[in-house]
């Protein structure tokens, strides 16, 4: 049986979906039902009403869908599909921090493992940040884990004193203000579209900075041509759409290893139960964990 027909027929039979971040390679999203950022994949899984999800993605994406859907059985495709971000800050030195400074508010990137999110007062996403952390009652902020995004906010809330630490997307981080010349000397007239998880001195030559939704709205918004400076699973989709007119920067590194990890057969195997990480979670951790997700919709609305 072809796996496509083998995934739709287990589909039907285990009243599943597939969750897919925008990042997968694209024959893993063609298969998905729900496509989207990390975040949006857990509101629209949990508004579905299917038994099952496979999440083709890495595990504190599926750790979100989880905690907003626990009564569904959540499968990670691909179990050793990780976020190095999402674990360079240990829990412990969170609190610890918080015991030491009471009035601090403490802002969580989506980007992080359930552990730190119950730590965490409110949680992010790269297009709620800034709204979110201005309308804080806190002056006061720990921005974590990332300290490019936390730069970014930084300079979008000047009113606010944000504090970050040494936390990164490995990915991300790696782009250079000279990878940006270079693109825009090789491309002349093209816009620069980047994502805030890059370094701050790159960030001042984009034309356009914002999540990864963003940057997707902008190309299809806009009718010249697009440096893309995120993750590459945005160039491989849309250059079908936009043949042409979209240039990867630095591929080479603007690839995530972990994002790539997920294929068809994973897909299926996790479904029929013989591969793939049931995503089980401590209901205390769960519901503490929850409260900065919910946090982050009292704030972002």
């Amino acid at each position: 049986m072809d796996i496509n027909d083998r995934i739709a027929r287990l589909k039907r039979e285990k009243n599943a979906v597939i969750a897919a971040h925008t990042y997968q390679p694209p024959a893993v999203q063609e298969l998905a039902d729900i496509l989207g950022d990390s975040f949006a994949l857990a509101q629209k899984a949990a508004r579905s009403d299917a038994d099952t999800v496979v999440v083709c993605g890495v595990r504190f994406m599926a750790e979100g869908i989880k905690i907003l859907s626990p009564k569904k059985r959540v499968v990670l495709a691909s179990p050793r599909a990780d976020c190095p971000m999402a674990r360079q800050i240990e829990p412990e030195r969170v609190a610890a921090f918080r015991r030491a400074h009471p009035d601090i508010a403490v802002v969580a990137y989506i980007n992080t493992t359930a552990e730190l999110k119950a730590v965490a007062d409110v949680c992010v996403t790269s297009s709620s940040a800034v709204q979110i952390v201005r309308r804080l009652p806190q002056r006061e902020i720990l921005f974590i884990p990332d300290k490019n995004l936390g730069d970014y906010v930084r300079r979008q809330v000047p009113e606010k004193n944000i504090l970050t630490w040494d936390g990164y997307c490995p990915v991300h981080n790696a782009v250079t203000a000279d990878d940006v010349l270079e693109a825009k000397a090789a491309h002349p007239g093209a816009a620069v579209a980047m994502h805030p998880e890059c370094p701050p001195q790159a960030l001042e030559l984009a034309d356009m900075v914002g999540s990864t939704a963003a940057i997707i709205d902008y190309i299809r918004g806009v009718e010249g041509e697009v440096i893309v400076a995120t993750e590459r699973g945005v160039v491989d989709k849309l250059s079908l759409e936009y043949p042409g007119r979209l240039h990867q920067l630095r591929g080479d590194c603007l690839t995530c290893p972990d994002m790539k990890l997920t294929t068809p057969l994973m897909i299926a195997e996790a479904m029929e139960g013989i591969g793939g990480d049931e995503i089980a979670i401590d209901p205390a951790l769960m519901e503490a964990a929850r409260s900065s997700l919910e946090n982050m919709l009292t704030y972002g609305a």
